[in-house]
């Protein structure tokens, strides 16, 4: 029913008391005086949940403007839901609560902002809650919204989530992130022992061990079988993406005008250094091969090493995507998902339009991240080439699905044509290529080349070596690999450009053919 026909109003009560404690009522010898009593508002609400009415009142008003300003108040709040009964019911329970407790009434334009939103009108929501509201409204790639979710649950919830939005301060998202570390020591001081444990549960000498030995072992095992498993510590570039989910989250509650102050901005964390690309020299793969560590977490093969890659690559039906990734830079869903409408061969350029990424195990397809990521190509005579054999060859393997299939369903079976779905880089039928898949058959390659260890990714990084090696500098490289800022590629590829430098230096110096040794080439002391 519309407010303005709700029953309510002011009237003039008076509140002296007998000496029973009661109301004198009618009774008071003061009534008649025109100063006597106070004023009283009364206002209709909307029936609450169950059906049964309320209403909302308040005396003690000195002055009839106070009672009629608070009772305007209240109609322009009872106004605003228009004919929503959800949001009726909402502004009534939120004038229910203010009757029991005294509260002020609300200025309008606050409770409209809240109703709008969907949050309690009160003022009383939990961080909890509104990250939850955020979530389910976030119009972001779902595996951007897939790393948001993570971070809610496993961190920001558990820790944050039962203290009200409006009273969160900087202090409660410093215990959180030194909770966090403290855990971090725990789980490193969990798996030492369990290195240590696993180590005593070795057998000494090879052969079947004696009885005493057996029963040794079996009782450190059944240890190891009780110490936790290993876990991964959260490091400071997951913490780093925590705080960007939190002031994300906080601020949208900021253009929401339900907070004033985002407490995220202020925590002091860490910095992550972003991994430098290192080449894989002969010492440094011959101290590999000898201790099985990397020298990196991102490790860059040397032209020699990448022609073995390629070399061993090329019988297999997915060449032409390493091929593409590794001499251009492509990132793993940007060749996945790379379409035959966006080739040009002979403007000799590709267009990166769409890229297909893995949403917890379902390949999903997206626009690329960054505007940057999505832009033009240019790719080598070689490479159009290989990109041409391999259009031949995809279209042999159509034809010779279909005609597959089409005996197939002749013996009753049901079997599919060849999918069409316009992709450079398939399934055997047609379907879009698992990124996974992608990544396992490299490492399938790499080994079998015998060749040093490096990601998928890193043929990317690999990508801005050649740069280098056809004489180019940083900024043919952040062109090539669509980098945003120079900033970004100087950070990754600086110390490797420099590396590169020095291993040309080296090549160029020992190509030059020397009859006897001069004091230049004697060792230095």
């Amino acid at each position: 029913m519309p407010t303005s026909r709700r029953a309510g109003g002011i009237s003039k009560r008076c509140e002296c008391r007998g000496p029973d404690g009661k109301r004198l009522g009618a009774q008071c010898p003061d009534l008649s005086k025109r100063s006597h009593g106070k004023y009283r508002l009364s206002q209709e609400l909307p029936e609450d949940a169950d059906g049964g009415r309320r209403r909302f009142q308040r005396t003690g008003y000195a002055k009839v403007s106070d009672a009629q300003s608070d009772l305007d108040r209240i109609r322009a709040i009872l106004d605003l839901p228009g004919d929503d009964e959800d949001g009726q019911r909402r502004v009534g329970d939120l004038l229910a609560d203010l009757q029991k407790t005294r509260g002020s009434i609300p200025d309008p334009t606050e409770v409209s902002r809240k109703l709008g939103v969907g949050v309690p009108l009160d003022g009383k929501m939990l961080v909890g809650d509104w990250l939850d509201h955020v979530m389910a409204t976030k119009a972001t790639r779902a595996t951007t919204n897939h790393g948001y979710n993570s971070h809610i649950r496993v961190h920001l919830k558990p820790a944050l989530g039962h203290l009200r939005l409006d009273r969160l301060g900087v202090g409660h998202v410093q215990d959180m992130f030194n909770a966090i570390d403290d855990r971090n020591d725990v789980i490193r001081a969990e798996n030492a022992a369990r290195r240590e444990q696993a180590a005593r549960c070795k057998r000494g000498k090879p052969g079947a061990p004696k009885a005493a030995e057996r029963a040794a072992l079996a009782a450190e095992r059944e240890k190891l079988a009780e110490m936790p498993p290993f876990r991964r510590i959260t490091g400071p570039a997951t913490k780093q993406a925590i705080r960007r989910t939190l002031r994300m989250a906080l601020n949208r509650a900021i253009a929401e005008q339900l907070i004033t102050f985002n407490a995220a901005e202020h925590v002091e964390l860490a910095t992550a250094a972003r991994p430098k690309g290192l080449l894989w020299t002969e010492e440094r793969v011959a101290r590999w091969r000898e201790t099985g560590a990397k020298p990196g977490p991102v490790m860059v093969w040397t032209p020699a090493q990448l022609g073995a890659f390629l070399d061993e690559a090329e019988t297999d039906r997915l060449y032409a995507l390493f091929h593409l990734i590794a001499h251009h830079g492509l990132r793993r869903g940007e060749g996945v998902g790379q379409g035959w409408s966006d080739f040009s061969p002979e403007r000799k350029e590709i267009r990166v339009a769409k890229e297909i990424v893995v949403d917890g195990w379902t390949p999903v397809e997206t626009e690329p991240k960054t505007e940057g990521s999505a832009g033009t190509v240019k790719v080598d005579t070689g490479t159009v080439r290989v990109l041409l054999q391999h259009r031949e060859r995809q279209q042999r393997e159509r034809a010779e699905w279909n005609a597959r299939a089409a005996e197939e369903r002749a013996q009753g079976k049901q079997t599919a044509d060849w999918a069409d779905t316009g992709k450079m880089f398939t399934a055997e039928d047609g379907t879009w290529l698992h990124p996974d898949f992608v990544s396992k058959a490299f490492r399938r390659i790499s080994d079998a080349a015998g060749l040093p260890p490096i990601n998928l990714r890193d043929l990317r990084h690999g990508a801005a070596a050649l740069v280098k090696a056809g004489g180019g500098d940083l900024h043919d490289a952040k062109v090539k690999l669509r980098h945003s800022t120079i900033t970004l590629t100087s950070d990754t590829y600086m110390e490797l450009f420099q590396e590169y430098e020095d291993d040309l230096a080296e090549k160029a110096a020992a190509a030059v053919p020397r009859a006897r040794r001069g004091d230049a080439e004697a060792p230095v002391e």
